[in-house]
């Protein structure tokens, strides 16, 4: 078993639901998917690109693996880790069915909370999104390009977040893209970059560079995601902007850290930027860059910097 069965009984106590026989696969119900089931809000993805929350996967086919212990994190990054260490794995579509199935069992309870919306009741067994971001990197998983592919079969769109540590699969996405590609940039340099984001490989800033100019060569919609952490990387703006500028991306989300999770055994309150600072480093940014602040989310504490506000897809 790729995790123990300690570790695999707390993350299932923290709503983690895993999917296939290897244990390397798990779905989760994430907040904004509850809230928006009882009509008390949505996620900020609803707002700036068109997803409904009450019918998003959030779910990872690398649980266990990832190059990155980021401080901010929010998951156990102890089970971390670098490298697909078996042969043994889930097949896609036994993920995803499994992950379905997982999402209609954890979701029976609002059937019977009358202050469910009656339609969204309806729709939320029947997820068409998958964020595909839950922990781990995604791209660990061999069969990364077979699972969008399979995604794409079941009329889904798939938002993939990954942290730019293996660009030769990420070259490999261009037969196979998900409808919207994250990239994480934690940092503005390698220095800030190891204190962050604790890369368990060597050279970790060198490939997320080479990640960031694989970019050009992807035919999908491309998002930078800041996770913005008081007192650890919110300076340098303008290092920010130049890897911004030099990357070929079409909107920036600089987003706040939030102590939440295991990030509490790491981090302090005081890490947890304000709104006002955090839109004002997301000024700082975007004015060193050709881009502007054109959406934001106050209650998620994120900003959203692009040329125009996006084209919301048909969710």
């Amino acid at each position: 078993m790729l995790i123990s069965e300690t570790k695999k009984k707390d993350l299932e106590k923290k709503g983690y639901r895993f999917a296939g026989k290897y244990v390397h696969s798990a779905n989760k119900i994430c907040h904004w998917t509850r809230k928006s089931i009882v009509d008390e809000g949505t996620c900020y993805k609803e707002q700036f690109y068109g997803i409904k929350s009450h019918r998003c996967l959030q779910m990872s086919p690398a649980i266990p693996y990832c190059q990155h212990k980021c401080l901010f994190c929010w998951r156990d990054t102890d089970i971390t880790k670098t490298s697909w260490d078996s042969d043994d794995y889930d097949d896609p579509s036994t993920i995803i069915e499994d992950c379905i199935a997982n999402q209609k069992q954890l979701l029976c309870g609002f059937f019977g909370n009358d202050n469910s919306n009656p339609q969204k009741l309806k729709e939320c067994v029947k997820p068409n999104n998958a964020a595909i971001s839950l922990a781990g990197e995604p791209l660990l998983y061999p069969e990364i390009n077979q699972l969008l592919r399979e995604f794409e079969k079941r009329d889904f769109t798939t938002f993939l977040v990954s942290n730019g540590e293996r660009p030769d699969r990420l070259k490999l996405l261009e037969d196979e893209e998900p409808t919207q590609l994250y990239i994480s940039l934690d940092a503005p340099n390698e220095d800030i970059y190891k204190r962050v984001c604790k890369p368990q490989v060597s050279d970790g800033w060198s490939k997320l560079q080479e990640s960031l100019e694989v970019l050009s060569t992807l035919d999908t919609r491309k998002v930078l995601r800041i996770t913005s952490v008081n007192q650890l990387n919110m300076s340098n703006p303008e290092q920010y902007a130049k890897i911004i500028e030099k990357s070929d991306v079409d909107y920036v989300e600089i987003k706040a850290y939030m102590f939440v999770g295991d990030s509490r055994n790491r981090l302090q309150w005081e890490n947890m930027p304000k709104s006002a600072e955090l839109e004002e480093f997301a000024k700082n940014v975007a004015r060193e860059t050709s881009f502007d602040i054109v959406d934001e989310v106050e209650k998620s504490r994120v900003l959203l910097l692009g040329d125009e506000k996006p084209i919301k897809y048909n969710n």
